[in-house]
């Protein structure tokens, strides 16, 4: 299901929102344990799993940038800098053990990059469910191809 883009003041929130068959201590070790984090998302690493702490964002060239961890509830909620806009995660388990998680980016401005990163967490998440079942994506590119056209689209209707 394509994310909901509402106006907010000072921009924009980008609301996703799963259903898991997992535990939350399950999804949150997906999130923030460097080992399986990779997985899903080669190029960050927790630094430091703290408010305050930070993220890298290892950059093609060698560099990179570091985020700063806005908020860090254990197993509930974490939330960091995305360039000049934040993502947060929050998980909230449900009575059968699963886990609601509640992604989202809060974005200042839309730009010709915006579809691209609302594109790109879509499949993010798809991969952390299908790793969490024990599936593998065979084609992340192909999966990012199909939702990309949606984004443009939605960003385009809001600038």
């Amino acid at each position: 299901m394509l994310a909901d883009l509402q106006p907010v003041e000072g921009g924009y929130v980008v609301r996703y929102e799963r259903h898991w068959q997992h535990t939350v201590d399950q999804v949150w070790a997906w999130l923030t344990e460097n080992e399986k984090l990779v997985q899903w998302f080669p190029e960050l690493e927790v630094v430091e799993l703290r408010e305050g702490g930070g993220i890298k964002f290892n950059m093609p060239n060698g560099t990179y940038l570091t985020m700063d961890i806005l908020a860090c509830v254990p197993k509930s909620v974490l939330a960091f800098t995305w360039d000049k806009d934040s993502v947060r995660f929050e998980l909230h388990a449900e009575s059968d053990g699963s886990c609601r998680v509640v992604f989202c980016e809060y974005v200042h401005h839309i730009t010709e990059h915006t579809p691209r990163d609302l594109a790109g967490w879509h499949v993010c998440l798809d991969v952390i469910e299908a790793l969490l079942d024990g599936r593998v994506i065979e084609s992340r590119k192909d999966r990012w191809n199909s939702w990309y056209p949606k984004y443009k689209q939605l960003t385009d209707a809001e600038g």
